[in-house]
């Protein structure tokens, strides 16, 4: 394929035309990030692009997601090429069902040089029925580690020294990303002779050209300062004249009490407690999905909040009102775990290190998950279905349909719960240093931001107004 002869820029119409609906969304996805990526790295988009791009998703991305990633591209490849085609009249060699590309007189041609295969009558998905139920793919555990070390030699340095370190599996998919683009933002540069002024130039570009925000920009200097230290063994050198973005920060939506309230009473079922528990515990969201049975003291009142953020547990409270329904709660998940064991269901999702360790530990009840998803998923590291926790994007439009038929005005997502929570005791006159700890933040000038959002301050702090 020539690459200045490539031009596809009708492919969102041709999208809506040749592709169902089911699947629009997921190819339009993948198509505006290659694109994207096309103009971030200055390519064009020819064999070796395409080879280039799936080898890089293919090194973080699930099975499950790559393939839909390349079933996307593949559409848009071949259409583009029909497209291209029907246009000039005189089409360029296209792989043919037999892997060899003909001409438009029958003759034929050289074996075509196709980055991917020609694309499949219909689209293969991932769910499929076991013992009554439909399976989904587990979208928030971390690739096999053997399977998954990187690409080129200086990006399984990195992930061995991200591993060695222990951070966390969504740590090391962000530092992969930004050193990728910092890497293919170097023009070809060997990694060892990369240099402070490099990274300058890098971190000024995004700011400058793309404008992103200063939460982005610093993100993309620690991976990068994580790059040179621990991976190149040398200090990346003085580059703090380079062209910061522009600071800011915005106070937190919150909800009133009784706009929680309100929230609540338009939820039902297990939805309803989660968000219920959400706001009472001030949980982030992926601590309410990953809580276990064994994590929930009614007794004492207590949860533990285990790997929360950082890799840090905490103990938090459970109101002594919202007991009794999640006693029953947990009530009817003893029925569904005895139901899983009859039906010999694979035991609960485990971390790798300790299901080797403990292989019938994710059969016990106390290691079954709190709030068990309704549908089996498949573990793309071992392929074994299992009983998952709720996805977060279930709970995420369980909230935004409450929002919706409540009507409110405000933006509200999972975690303006926990943004109200704090709110709430600061406002109630409880102590910020009590506040900082049900949070866990490890700075306290991460809570002070809800000062600000707190009717009332728990220092006593009132307008003059209220005197008058």
């Amino acid at each position: 394929m020539d690459a200045r002869s490539f031009h596809f820029e009708d492919w969102e119409t041709a999208l809506r035309e040749t592709v169902s609906s089911k699947l629009q969304s997921d190819y339009r996805d993948a198509i505006v990030k290659f694109r994207y990526w096309l103009r971030q790295t200055g390519k064009q988009p020819d064999v070796e692009t395409f080879k280039a791009h799936l080898a890089w998703k293919q090194s973080y991305l699930s099975p499950d997601r790559f393939e839909l990633r390349r079933e996307a591209l593949r559409w848009y490849y071949g259409e583009g090429l029909r497209r291209m085609k029907t246009a000039t009249q005189e089409p360029p060699a296209t792989p043919s069902a037999t892997g060899y590309a003909s001409t438009s007189k029958g003759q034929t041609a050289q074996p075509a040089p196709s980055p991917i295969a020609a694309p499949p009558t219909a689209v293969k998905t991932s769910q499929r029925a076991v013992n009554g139920y439909r399976t989904y793919p587990m979208a928030d555990v971390p690739t096999a580690g053997a399977r998954d070390l990187g690409g080129p030699p200086w990006e399984k340095a990195l992930v061995s020294r991200i591993r060695e370190r222990h951070l966390a599996w969504t740590s090391e998919k962000t530092y992969r990303g930004w050193c990728r683009r910092f890497i293919a933002s170097c023009g070809g540069k060997q990694p060892e002779a990369l240099d402070h002024a490099d990274v300058r130039k890098w971190l000024s570009d995004l700011a400058v050209k793309e404008r992103v925000s200063v939460s982005t920009q610093s993100q993309a200097l620690n991976a990068v300062v994580f790059f040179f230290r621990e991976v190149l063994k040398r200090d990346p050198g003085d580059f703090s004249d380079f062209t910061r973005a522009r600071r800011g920060r915005k106070a937190p939506t919150v909800l009133t009490q009784a706009e929680c309230k309100r929230s609540f009473e338009a939820m039902e079922g297990a939805s309803r407690l989660m968000a219920e528990l959400m706001y009472a515990a001030g949980l982030r969201l992926t601590e309410l999905l990953r809580l276990r049975v064994k994590d929930v003291d009614l007794e004492r009142l207590q949860l533990a909040v285990q790997a929360g953020k950082g890799g840090k547990s905490r103990l938090t409270m459970i109101p002594q009102k919202l007991a009794p329904a999640l006693g029953a709660h947990r009530e009817r998940l003893r029925a569904l775990h005895a139901q899983d064991r009859e039906a010999n269901l694979p035991g609960v999702e485990l971390p790798e290190a300790l299901e080797r360790k403990w292989p019938k530990a994710g059969e016990k009840f106390t290691w079954f998950w709190f709030w068990p998803s309704r549908n089996l998923l498949r573990d793309h590291r071992s392929g074994i279905i299992r009983r998952h926790h709720v996805l977060d994007v279930t709970f995420q439009k369980a909230i935004r349909q409450a929002v919706e038929k409540v009507g409110f005005d405000k933006r509200v997502s999972p975690h303006t719960l926990r943004h109200s929570f704090a709110t709430h005791l600061l406002a109630s006159g409880v102590g910020i240093r009590d506040v900082q700890d049900l949070l866990g933040h490890a700075d306290i000038s991460t809570t002070e931001i809800y000062l600000h959002t707190a009717k009332y301050t728990g220092i006593g702090v009132r307008s003059p107004f209220e005197t008058l």
